[in-house]
């Protein structure tokens, strides 16, 4: 089978067995991948860690199981070591009995021997699994211009635009293949060109917007495109502290999920427009205006999936992406002091917080630990979205602040202010 990128001799001699099969089928895969998409050749992963989206252990992923103990008999392990999505099981979280025996003995029934193989393969550590693998107590932070072999949208399109890394949006197995490898293909967001912006959005609002439906709005506009974004420095300012990271972080995962957004550039706020500016953008940019009436317009158009539209909340899930610790830290202080506004000790909708396995550990270390206790809030390094999978899930009225799982689930979008308002008062 002929190849239309150029390979190395040591490449070609990988793809040809010299590594043994296994090894020729992980490079095969990768230069047909590669050839999919036009690249001209492999270039070498640079950094340090790579990142897994399939951390879920459904029955029905035999194929996949079947790959992983190919690759672990036959020594094709990951050259580097690897964070994971988050795990789809955690007791703490409420769930009927009914929805517990279908979790744990039909759909995740595989999640211990797939935590095995992920362990033999590369796994960081035990406390590795979150979409948010590139917060500091996780520790898979990318470097600028560090070529990445990740997959999970929501932590590319951070990677790429807030951490000036480099990686395409790719498949699960795929990211895997490319850490054993060592090499991607070289096409899109690991290329000058591909990063060029087709978009220049304007941001003319009299507030600063909401993170999750500005990304929304962003993302069902430019698709798969890369965005120029004007104006939004003017409420984020120029420095990417922590509470301006967190906004892009959820800013970030809705624009890859509403559309399918790997990159976005901020003027005088993300490093490479800070570096380049408005040479970013590519001849025939289109423009987007974005000002309080479209993002009023996006959000009212939120299709609601319940049976009965009136229905109480039965739960509410917070982070997805997971929060970061100071997000924690501000929820737990918001809820705190509206519940005693309104004469409430506890939540009265049954509610989950979620964060990475190390800022949970972070966070139980301080004071707003045994606050956050008090109020009846469940803390979870669950996947929301895996919660969601289970059919009698689905059902359920359930609200949240993620854009990300609103478009993915039955779940029911409201802001961070909405959510704050609906938990902290009494259910009428």
């Amino acid at each position: 089978m002929e190849y239309k990128m150029t390979l190395t001799p040591e490449e070609q001699a990988i793809l040809n067995g010299e590594q043994g099969e296994t090894m020729a089928k992980v490079m095969k895969t990768l230069v047909m991948y590669g050839d999919a998409f036009g690249a001209t050749k492999l270039v070498p992963v640079t950094s340090r860690m790579g990142h897994l989206v399939t951390s879920f252990g459904l029955g029905v992923m035999s194929p996949v199981y079947d790959l992983m103990d190919e690759l672990i008999d036959n020594g094709a392990l990951s050259g580097q070591k690897f964070s994971v999505d988050p795990k789809p099981l955690d007791p703490k979280v409420p769930a009927s009995l009914l929805q517990k025996l279908v979790f744990k003995k039909f759909m995740y029934n595989a999640q211990d021997s797939y935590d095995a193989q992920l362990a033999k393969l590369g796994l960081l550590d035990e406390n590795s699994y979150t979409c948010t693998c590139y917060m500091d107590e996780v520790g898979n932070t990318p470097q600028p211009g560090d070529v990445l072999s990740w997959a999970e949208s929501s932590a590319v399109v951070y990677a790429n635009s807030v951490l000036g890394a480099r990686c395409n949006r790719n498949s699960g197995i795929i990211e895997l293949f490319g850490s054993i490898a060592g090499k991607v293909p070289y096409f899109g967001l690991v290329t000058d060109e591909g990063r060029e912006a087709t978009w220049i959005v304007e941001i003319k609002t009299t507030k600063k917007p909401e993170a999750q439906i500005l990304g929304s709005a962003i993302g069902m506009k430019v698709m798969e495109d890369v965005p120029y974004i004007k104006g939004l420095d003017a409420w984020l300012g120029s420095e990417l502290t922590d509470d301006v990271k967190a906004y892009l972080k959820d800013f970030g995962a809705a624009t890859a999920s509403n559309g399918a957004v790997g990159l976005y550039h901020i003027d005088n706020l993300t490093p490479e427009a800070k570096a380049q500016g408005e040479a970013l953008i590519a001849n025939g940019a289109k423009v987007y205006v974005i000002d309080d009436a479209e993002l009023e317009r996006v959000k009212a158009n939120y299709p609601i999936m319940w049976k009965n539209k009136n229905a109480v909340p039965k739960l509410c899930f917070v982070g997805c992406p997971h929060l970061s610790l100071a997000q924690l830290i501000e929820w737990t202080e918001n809820v705190a002091a509206g519940l005693k506004k309104n004469g409430l000790h506890k939540v009265s909708v049954p509610t989950v917080f979620t964060a990475a396995p190390g800022v949970i550990e972070a966070f139980e270390k301080t004071p707003h630990a045994a606050t956050l206790a008090g109020t009846g809030i469940v803390l979870s390094y669950i996947c929301p979205l895996m919660y969601m999978n289970n059919p009698l899930s689905k059902k359920m009225p359930v609200i949240t602040n993620s854009n990300k799982l609103r478009t993915y689930t039955t779940a029911r979008y409201y802001t961070g202010d909405e959510i704050l308002e609906i938990i902290t008062k009494e259910v009428k």
